[in-house]
């Protein structure tokens, strides 16, 4: 085979590796990014965060939301409930932050699987 279509290939399944590697990385972030109250499931997003900021900022002591169900929840405590999804969010963030710099270090596809395959074996040695 010539070497730069040789060469071309290998950077071609390295891109698809990493940006599937990418990918993986923030559907955890976002599966993670969920907080249940009341009987309702919210998405942690920063425009909740920004809302319920706001709802706290006018000192509201009980506020409305419609969760990812379309259900009407109240929370009775905002500001617990700020402090809550803030800091869902910002654990989840960091943690993204290190997962994604450790996929952009690895310079093979050799890499980014291994990197895979040791958080595989991390989860299955968790669950036996």
């Amino acid at each position: 085979m010539d070497d730069r279509l040789k060469k071309a290939l290998e950077f071609s399944n390295y891109m698809i590796t990493l940006n599937n590697q990418r990918k993986l990385v923030h559907e955890k972030f976002v599966e993670n990014c969920v907080h249940y109250i009341n009987g309702g499931k919210f998405n942690v997003t920063k425009e909740l965060i920004n809302f319920c900021h706001v709802m706290v900022s006018t000192n509201q002591n009980s506020i409305v939301l419609i969760d990812d169900n379309n259900s009407p929840i109240e929370i009775k405590d905002p500001e617990g409930f700020l402090e809550e999804i803030t800091s869902i969010y910002f654990t989840n963030a960091n943690e993204y932050l290190v997962k994604f710099n450790k996929i952009k270090q690895k310079r093979s596809v050799e890499g980014l699987l291994d990197l895979w395959q040791q958080k595989v074996y991390c989860f299955l040695h968790l669950i036996t």
